[in-house]
């Protein structure tokens, strides 16, 4: 499958995801608001969610990934399903010793992550509770994403991104239905989140039996495949997660601030991620097993190449969105979430956040797609560096907004600058990596797609900026009238950047896949 279209399947179904995420965020806004429950449920739910993307889709697929793809290249079938059952045996392993620590110590969790919940016991005995159900999310997650490195590297790229489907519909479902089955309502969002763990591992294992990869996890610690995992894996355990660090220490710094500081950043977050899963996540995972096979064939060309066509592509999207999801900030969250006990202060509250979190959304984006440029290569620790002084940063700027801000309304918002400003800083330092060690070289072009993305953006944003009119006039309208209203200026957006684009020049052959190195 090539790379546009594998781009587009993984794109469009996590799109399909991120809709329902939506929608399951707007449910949750509903019927449980900005409340002290829902603070707790979401350090509840971040906790493992931050170390399945720690441990699992960042760690493990940019290690095992390239790993695997070698193997495929030089090994029989016989030695790759060897590979990935004994891989999976140790990631199952270290990951079941882990559920069982962080359940027996839950309380200590909570105190590390939300410090401020110390100061609130109620706050603090629900978030644990709940954690103690939330966390054996991790280990079955972390084997979907194992079945994800495989079938991607196998070039089926859509169950995996499926698979979050299933997690967004049964909380929906949780939030709807199951509250009423409970003492305290919000326990059904985890239990549903444990029970969504479960049916996303099933949902792979059909999958991994049409590629012939359905193996019994079977660890072996000896094994020179999963040995070299290993070393890969500690470095990418956090150069490839500073993103999610950086949005943790968010988390952290805003448990001291005003109640509804937790939930706020959560919901601005939620919309960020929206145009980051669906292209640059999508983009990232694509490149990743391609970019691994140009390495082992010793083709340095072809991984230029490929690397500067999802690069083009990266700003072709990133740069409208960026603008695009900061004008648009109040009616989005307005449309979506004012509802139930969503109120009028919360959405101007996260307007602030969402906008601030848009200033690194390039950089968020860009990240994911160079990030793959060394993982590739088997270079962990170029990113390592990249992400431990962005993360430095981060924490600078991030601490002193909260000292500064702690009893304002807008301390969450510098919080989130601080953070969108360090992606940027990540993303600078990477592309200077890839050219300094040669490994990329920019085809001709840039500085005419450049002036047409810019030129573009700005008639779509400026035009958008002077029709929305005022936040006010969209938090006093109708549900419906706001759907209409914000269907109608978002499609204007796309169509006025596309027909720029094209008045400008830009065709949709020039910025055609390049051919894989077999070819």
């Amino acid at each position: 499958m090539s790379l546009i279209r594998s781009t587009a399947v993984f794109g469009a179904l996590t799109m399909v995801s991120r809709v329902l995420g939506l929608a399951r965020d707007v449910v949750i806004a509903a019927v449980f608001g900005s409340s002290a429950a829902t603070d707790a449920f979401f350090v509840a739910f971040k906790i493992p969610n931050f170390m399945r993307r720690l441990f699992a889709e960042g760690a493990f697929s940019h290690a095992f990934v390239p790993v695997l793809s070698e193997y495929r290249t030089h090994h029989d079938a016989a030695a790759v399903r060897t590979l990935v059952s004994r891989a999976s045996g140790v990631l199952f392993l270290i990951l079941l010793v882990l559920t069982v620590l962080a359940v027996l110590g839950a309380d200590y969790l909570v105190m590390v992550f939300a410090p401020g919940f110390m100061d609130e016991p109620e706050k603090f005995g629900m978030a644990a509770d709940m954690l103690r159900i939330t966390f054996p999310y991790l280990l079955f997650i972390s084997m979907v994403a194992c079945a994800q490195g495989v079938l991607n590297t196998y070039g089926r790229f859509g169950p995996p991104a499926f698979a979050p489907v299933l997690l967004n519909v049964i909380l929906i479902a949780s939030a709807w239905w199951w509250t009423a089955w409970f003492d305290e309502p919000i326990r059904a969002l985890a239990w549903g989140v444990f029970i969504a763990g479960i049916a996303q591992l099933l949902l792979m294992l059909p999958f991994l039996r049409a590629v012939g990869m359905l193996t019994l996890p079977r660890p072996n610690w000896r094994d020179s495949g999963v040995r070299r995992i290993m070393r890969l894996m500690l470095p990418a355990i956090f150069g490839s997660s500073v993103a999610q660090i950086n949005l943790l220490v968010d988390t952290i710094l805003a448990s001291f601030l005003i109640t509804g500081s937790v939930s706020w950043l959560y919901y601005s977050d939620r919309l960020m991620e929206f145009p980051l899963g669906v292209f640059g996540v999508a983009l990232g995972t694509v490149i990743l097993p391609r970019l691994s096979s140009e390495h082992a064939a010793s083709s340095p060309a072809h991984f230029s190449r490929t690397l500067d066509w999802a690069l083009r592509w990266a700003m072709l999207i990133a740069i409208p969105a960026t603008v695009g999801l900061a004008v648009m900030a109040g009616p989005i969250l307005s449309t979506l979430f004012q509802h139930g006990a969503f109120t009028t202060r919360d959405v101007q509250a996260a307007q602030l956040s969402v906008i601030a979190y848009a200033v690194g959304l390039t950089g968020f984006i860009m990240v994911k797609v160079l990030s793959p440029g060394y993982f590739a290569r088997q270079d962990m620790r170029t990113p390592v560096k990249c992400a431990a002084t962005s993360m430095v940063a981060n924490m600078l700027m991030s601490t002193t907004a909260v000292y500064l801000l702690i009893d304002t309304e807008v301390g969450h918002a510098a919080l989130a600058t601080a953070t969108g400003v360090a992606a940027m800083l990540n993303a600078g330092m990477l592309y200077l990596g890839l050219r300094r060690r040669n490994v990329y070289a920019p085809d001709r072009g840039w500085g005419r797609l450049f002036g047409q993305i810019a030129a573009a953006t700005t008639v779509m944003g400026g035009v958008l900026w002077l029709a929305v009119g005022e936040l006010q006039a969209w938090m006093t309208a109708g549900v419906g009238e706001r759907i209409l209203a914000l269907s109608g200026w978002l499609l204007l957006g796309v169509v006025l950047y596309a027909g720029t684009l094209l008045l400008l020049g830009l065709r949709p052959r020039m910025l055609r896949e390049p051919a894989p190195a077999s070819d």
